[in-house]
């Protein structure tokens, strides 16, 4: 009798985005297939997994050494040898064609950029949001956030179809190019000192969202030329990265009509 549990979890891997064991992670780099991230044991000196990291990386595919134990824990195969690729729902876009798509359609540029947003269920709907709202795109690091993964697909409801997202080595670097292009930073930050609803977000607008627990980082918020607050009327001060970004989002909406 054939044991259907036993079949079942290569199908969960497949489903969550991961590919398992040295093989199947050399073809799908070698096919092109658009990936995430990749996990390899820590310590390991083997020269498989030295060629799959190198190769990895000459595509510019993030690569994070993990202890064996975590990657026990992701994996559904149970025979993951060490190495385990979580794959992209979609390839990643360029800044320059979130640029272009606002050129395209004859609108300011209104961009949002996720700082370190490591949940991928605040990324997805972030990107939810952003697409409802018109937004040109989402622009994300390309270490210490979530990206475009199963999780986050589904939690976007498709919205990673539509809209660009990008992914750049450094915000920072990022930040400082979208200025001397002409686009205006606004961080929102807790303790900003211009309001949400005195920010002119009319124009050519980069709308920088903080990480879940941190906020922006100190080098970004450096390079905002303002720091928004949104008003908060009750005993807390801090609203979920997906709500905020929202709210702001929306603000700029109500401005450009």
């Amino acid at each position: 009798m054939r044991d259907d549990n036993r079949r079942r979890p290569p199908v969960e891997a497949e489903a969550d985005g991961l590919i398992e064991g040295r093989n199947a992670v050399i073809e799908a780099l070698r096919a092109g297939t658009p990936i995430d991230k990749i996990y390899i044991a820590r310590g390991e000196t083997d020269a498989t997994l030295g060629h799959i990291a190198s190769t990895a990386r000459g595509k510019g595919v993030v690569v994070t050494e993990a202890d064996r134990r975590k990657l026990d824990g992701m994996s559904r195969t149970k025979s993951h040898q060490g190495v385990i690729a979580v794959s992209a729902v979609r390839e990643y876009a360029s800044v320059e064609d979130i640029l272009a798509a606002a050129r395209e359609k004859g609108e300011p540029p209104l961009i949002v950029v996720c700082d370190e947003l490591s949940d991928p269920h605040n990324l997805g709907a972030v990107i939810r949001t952003a697409e409802c709202a018109g937004a040109h795109g989402v622009i994300i690091p390309k270490r210490r956030s979530a990206g475009l993964t199963a999780i986050v697909a589904k939690t976007s409801a498709g919205a990673v179809s539509y809209l660009p997202v990008a992914r750049v080595a450094n915000l920072t670097s990022l930040l400082k190019e979208l200025k001397e292009q002409g686009l205006w930073v606004f961080g929102t930050a807790a303790d900003g000192g211009t309001s949400l609803y005195q920010a002119d977000l009319k124009g050519p607008a980069v709308l920088v969202i903080g990480s879940e627990g941190d906020g922006m980082g100190r080098l970004v918020r450096e390079q905002c030329d303002f720091l928004v607050s949104i008003p908060m009327k009750g005993k807390l001060n801090s609203l979920n990265a997906s709500a905020a970004a929202a709210i702001v989002l929306y603000e700029a909406v109500r401005q450009r009509r």
